[in-house]
């Protein structure tokens, strides 16, 4: 299997040989949302800004507050970034690769068939000495990438309280909201019932690149993960969930995201609410 990570070696060689990938900068904050105010001030050379809330979601409702974009527009926006299906394409973020798995997850859910993740983010590329481009580029060619949901498995709401019971289902909140005890974003606090904690943070190191495969398939293993059960993700709105499921791509394991996660999970009063470790 092709990694799913790029480090920033490998994407230097690959703008500097031509012709180069597409490469979309996804830079967003939970408090701040998008940050195109970065992006102008510097990029990495030929990048492209997405906008995660306008163009990797959709309207937040019922179905939480970053549902799944419909196909119609995740193809309008990829196109205007210069996507195209015979072109690989690199997603990369501030750091940890939080927007940025959303966008790998979402390009490899709508058929895009190679797409990776800047390792480290822009952070390490700016450490490694490599140098920034201000502003915006000038408008490049359209793509022609046409988004065909069904690449990625994903899990409804009732799905996701299954798998609970019947496998494993990842919660990657942080720990004090997986308990309860604290819920700065939605309305109630606590964890669908049977999930296991596994807060995103764990998966990368101080550099904010992902820890070695085997570490990730060791400490997944310890929290039930196996080749022969289910496993899915989720966390307050299927944006950190996504890294999760990527952390478990790179330990050899196939999960499922519930996109609408616990924020669609709440809209629901019916529906059951844990809280504690």
């Amino acid at each position: 299997m092709d990694s799913p990570l790029l480090s920033v070696d490998r994407l230097a060689t690959l703008l500097g040989a031509g012709p180069a990938p597409v490469v979309l900068d996804v830079r967003w904050e939970l408090a701040g949302g998008a940050r195109r105010d970065l992006y102008e001030q510097g990029h990495i050379p030929g990048g492209r800004f997405i906008d995660l809330e306008a163009e990797l979601a959709g309207p937040p409702g019922r179905g939480g507050r970053h549902p799944l974009p419909a196909p119609q527009d995740f193809t309008a926006a990829m196109r205007r970034a210069g996507v195209s299906p015979r072109r690989p394409v690199v997603v990369y973020d501030a750091g940890p690769a939080t927007a940025a798995a959303r966008a790998w997850w979402l390009l490899r859910y709508f058929g895009h068939p190679a797409v990776t993740v800047l390792n480290g983010g822009l952070a390490v590329w700016v450490k490694s000495g490599r140098g920034l481009e201000p502003g915006s580029p000038p408008d490049g060619p359209e793509g022609d990438f046409t988004a065909v949901p069904g690449g990625m498995p994903v899990l409804d709401a009732d799905r996701a309280a299954e798998l609970a019971v019947s496998g494993v289902l990842l919660d990657a909140r942080a720990s004090e909201r997986f308990r309860g005890e604290s819920e700065p974003v939605d309305p109630v606090a606590g964890h669908i019932p049977g999930a296991r904690s596994r807060p995103t943070t764990l998966n990368v190191d101080g550099s904010g690149r992902f820890r070695a495969a085997d570490q990730l398939h060791a400490e997944f293993r310890h929290l039930g993960v196996d080749d022969r059960i289910a496993v899915g993700a989720y966390c307050g709105s299927g944006i950190s969930a996504a890294h999760q499921v990527l952390a478990l791509e790179l330990a050899g394991y196939r999960a499922a995201l519930y996109p609408g996660s616990w924020s669609e999970w709440i809209t629901d009063p019916q529906r059951p609410v844990a809280t504690g470790g």
